[in-house]
């Protein structure tokens, strides 16, 4: 057997199609959020197959926790680059997030059907979905402001996110927070870790971070000459995911504010989408593909849901590819550990203030309606429901009010 602590030798032939097989396999039986796929593939890759060494791995974490964007999509890519090269990265992303991506996509054409929308089991979806963040909130809260400090930090950030909602405001923030972190926070120096397994030039890693920024810079200009709704939405998505610090759940209001108030997809659909989408194995990002799906019935709603899906994950993959190189400098600097600090404690109040608006009112408008939450925060929080199953039960709760109502 294979030592778990003697990664494999990265691009080696048929690297591509392992990463291909093992990345499938998780794609459709990693349910239960970014956490648990921490956990799935340190039991694949580190367990199981040996690729990477377990302060590696861990590197591997500290990274994409780092970085904006899926963390638990990007640890997988970055495994697969380790493995296999730029090859092994796309074929990790593709295996991990095509089952979730599709199944999203099927159900947007279901919630497009007459008389689903105004369902009992729908708003079920949508009061789960208020109890899956607040369970996220609870969790990111302990962990990320254990201090009076960070604590404030958070606290400031809700407050102004709530009242001055745009996504220049959230950008504000998080820059606020890592500044108010750098002076505020105290962090020890970092020992010293194992090099990062992944073999990325500083030459590549310099023209992936061009192209992000020449992307994020260039595409609101193309959209204003060239106004097409597959532009627009590449725009969208895009900036979206390069601007998302805190995983999955901070996506909700960044989304929310690109694609309901011009009509691209109701408020109702929007928030039955994201519910539906903690039901699925998989990263909540595939969230894009429903959301692009939903725009428009039939063959184009798959091309909005292909540009959707792909333009929210390209800046995880420019961002891995370009800031690897210098990552072991970096994270060794006392400074540079406060302001991320701070940064953690910014989005925690991004995602407090989210929590209220739009996912609190947009759901919750009558007291069965408050009990349905409460009952399945206290499964989440209290019970360690998975959440598939806090999804499901909070469907049939919906129903069954509908209909004793």
């Amino acid at each position: 057997m294979r030592s778990a602590g003697k990664p494999r030798t990265p691009g080696r032939p048929g690297g591509i199609v392992q990463v291909l097989a093992a990345s499938v396999k998780l794609g459709v039986t990693s349910f239960g959020g970014p956490i648990a796929h921490l956990g799935y593939f340190h039991h694949e890759y580190v367990v199981k197959r040996g690729w990477l060494g377990e302060t590696a791995f861990a590197d591997l974490v500290a990274l994409c926790q780092f970085l904006p964007g899926p963390a638990s999509s990007q640890v997988n890519m970055a495994v697969g680059m380790s493995r296999a090269g730029i090859g092994g990265a796309l074929a990790a992303w593709v295996g991990f997030t095509l089952p979730s991506a599709a199944i999203l996509t099927a159900f947007a054409f279901l919630t497009g059907l007459r008389g689903v929308m105004g369902s009992g089991w729908l708003h079920g979806l949508m009061l789960a979905a208020v109890a899956i963040v607040a369970q996220a909130v609870w969790g990111m809260a302990r962990r990320l402001t254990p201090d009076a400090t960070r604590g404030a930090i958070a606290s400031v950030a809700a407050i102004s996110s709530l009242l001055v909602p745009s996504s220049l405001t959230q950008i504000a923030l998080i820059a606020a927070g890592a500044l108010a972190g750098r002076f505020l926070v105290r962090s020890d120096a970092a020992a010293p870790r194992e090099k990062l397994p992944l073999q990325v030039s500083r030459p590549a890693a310099v023209a992936s971070l061009a192209v992000f920024v020449l992307l994020l810079a260039g595409l609101p200009l193309a959209r204003m000459l060239f106004p097409v709704r597959e532009l627009a939405v590449a725009e969208s998505f895009y900036r979206v995911g390069s601007l998302v610090f805190g995983g999955g759940h901070v996506v909700l209001p960044l989304l929310h504010r690109e694609v309901v108030p011009p009509g691209w997809i109701s408020d109702a659909g929007f928030m039955a989408g994201y519910a539906f989408a903690q039901a699925v194995p998989g990263p909540l990002f595939t969230f894009a593909a429903y959301v692009g799906a939903a725009m428009q019935p039939g063959a184009g709603g798959i091309a909005l849901a292909v540009i959707a899906l792909a333009a929210i994950f390209l800046p995880s993959f420019l961002l891995l590819a370009g800031i690897l190189p210098y990552w072991n400098e970096l994270r060794a600097r006392p400074a540079f550990q406060s302001a991320l600090a701070g940064v953690n404690a910014a989005v925690v109040g991004l995602l407090a203030a989210a929590l209220y608006a739009p996912v609190w009112t947009s759901a919750v408008f009558t007291v069965p309606d408050f009990c349905i939450v409460l009952g399945a925060f206290a499964l989440l929080a209290r019970l360690s429901a998975p959440p598939w199953l806090v999804v499901a039960l909070g469907a049939a709760a919906g129903e069954l009010v509908r209909l004793v109502s």
